[in-house]
């Protein structure tokens, strides 16, 4: 073999092996590459599967559930047959273990993956996209609500061309009785209709249910309370556990009440608040 032909060889089996090296280092990084937890199909799957009848999935959620699930079995948090993609009681109950171990007390270890819990349950497992935090807590008609419960407010007044008065806010624990505790936690409130039609008070509830709230109009006849929306801010992590079951029965199609009856409010696609962001 002359001089050129053994160069050209000695060329092409380099480039070869650069290529190879090149292939074989993309496939060690795509399977090192940690699994991404969509912290938004999390927590709405944290809110859904635990008032389920059944063990359905929540579409889109299995996956980032799953990793979820991986790392608190790791942790001796959750045995080897609950890792299966459903986040029910069970895990609820588990994640809540884990917050608690991290020291976190009150709504902070109420079950729901936090963007700071969620974070280090991932460390060196997996990574965290869609991240929702509730926000600081602001003062809005001498109630307290959350700045993410304030923006959706914002935006269904903007919808509807009119101002929303809360008769109650968020934060409130050992508050009206008849609220049962979902205004215990964040992300919960309810708008007064003093002087509204009946027409007017399902406009008010559309336009809350459009920007991400379960909202239903609450009327005497259903409690021991005045005429009001009740409005519950989907997948607001602060949520006390009664506001987490009154957004799962939204989704199934119930009315939010402990007479688990058919939803009753006006019909619109059911979107959370950063799903209408990307939207607009």
């Amino acid at each position: 073999m002359n001089t050129k032909m053994k160069t050209r060889s000695a060329v092409t089996a380099l480039a070869t092996f650069a290529v190879l090296g090149s292939m074989t280092m993309s496939t060690t990084q795509a399977v090192a590459a940690p699994p991404v937890v969509n912290m938004e199909a999390t927590v709405l799957a944290a809110q859904i599967d635990p008032r389920r009848a059944d063990d359905t999935l929540t579409p889109g959620a299995k996956d980032s559930v799953l990793a979820v699930e991986r790392a608190l079995q790791a942790r001796n948090l959750l045995d080897a047959q609950w890792v299966d993609g459903y986040f029910g009681t069970t895990t609820i109950k588990a994640y809540a273990a884990y917050q608690r171990s991290l020291g976190y007390t009150g709504l902070a270890a109420n079950g729901l993956p936090g963007a700071s819990s969620l974070a280090k349950l991932g460390d060196g497992r997996f990574t965290v996209s869609h991240v929702i935090k509730p926000g600081s807590k602001v003062q809005r008609d001498g109630y307290v609500v959350n700045t993410r419960t304030q923006a959706m407010l914002t935006e269904a007044e903007r919808l509807l061309g009119r101002r929303l008065k809360l008769d109650q806010g968020s934060y409130n624990p050992g508050g009206d009785p008849t609220s049962a505790g979902t205004h215990d936690g964040g992300g919960v409130v309810d708008i007064n209709v003093d002087g509204m039609s009946a027409e007017t008070r399902t406009a008010v509830a559309k336009a809350m249910r459009q920007v991400g709230f379960a909202a239903w109009v609450r009327s005497p006849s259903q409690g021991n309370w005045p005429w009001h929306i009740h409005a519950v801010a989907i997948n607001d992590t602060d949520q006390a556990t009664q506001a987490q079951n009154q957004v799962g029965d939204y989704y199934l199609g119930f009315n939010g009440l402990a007479n688990h009856r058919p939803d009753d409010g006006p019909r619109v696609p059911i979107k959370t608040w950063e799903d209408y962001q990307r939207a607009h």
